[in-house]
């Protein structure tokens, strides 16, 4: 086996090899008192928050330059995916090639239309109290064929840039995401996607 593993052959287990951590960890014994160990504590943090009292829970609550804000996710929120020059990502192919794969059938092709409606949307997070919002980037929209030699998309870079602007005048810090999952379908038709080194 390669990328650093080796079989065992005497457990039906997988060891790291000598620069793993816990290459002395041998048996299942160390896997059971990990998990008993992390259930407990998550059981502890969990009766702890059910006892705390939140009727007095607010901003003071929190150290001072904690950040409150909301996050969205391109492909599940943009919308506008066949416009302005955008080009198909792998969820718009996977979306339309299989629709009974979803649970709704539903796909990203208008989602809540954030890409017409963003400046309803900020201005709800300002009126929220929300100190930051982030996004993440739809490279389809910024490299419709997956590569700057196949051109960039000014109408894609126009849009995060008002987005950007809208969000500085009211405010709210922008954070970014570079990539949430929604690839453009070029770079997983030319190189297979992430199992190739040239994507990135």
């Amino acid at each position: 086996m390669s990328s650093g593993f080796k079989r065992y052959h005497k457990r039906d287990t997988l060891m790291a090899n000598k620069h793993y951590p816990f290459h002395k960890f041998e048996g299942l014994k160390w896997v059971i008192i990990i998990m008993i160990i992390t259930i407990l504590g998550t059981s502890k943090l969990v009766f702890a928050m059910k006892n705390y009292d939140s009727a007095h829970l607010n901003r003071s609550s929190f150290p001072s330059g904690f950040i409150f804000g909301a996050a969205s996710s391109a492909y599940q929120y943009e919308g506008a995916a066949m416009e302005d020059g955008r080009g198909p990502s792998i969820w718009d192919t996977y979306s339309h090639k299989y629709p009974g794969k979803i649970k709704d059938s539903s796909n990203g092709d208008i989602a809540v239309d954030f890409y017409h409606r963003y400046k309803e949307d900020v201005k709800i997070i300002k009126e929220m109290g929300l100190d930051a919002y982030r996004f993440s980037i739809s490279w389809s929209r910024l490299l419709p064929k997956g590569k700057l030699s196949g051109g960039v998309n000014k109408k894609g870079i126009q849009f995060y840039n008002n987005l950007i602007n809208e969000l500085l005048s009211n405010g709210i810090k922008p954070f970014v995401t570079l990539l949430h999952g929604d690839l453009p379908q070029a770079l997983e038709d030319n190189f297979g996607g992430f199992l190739s080194k040239q994507i990135v």
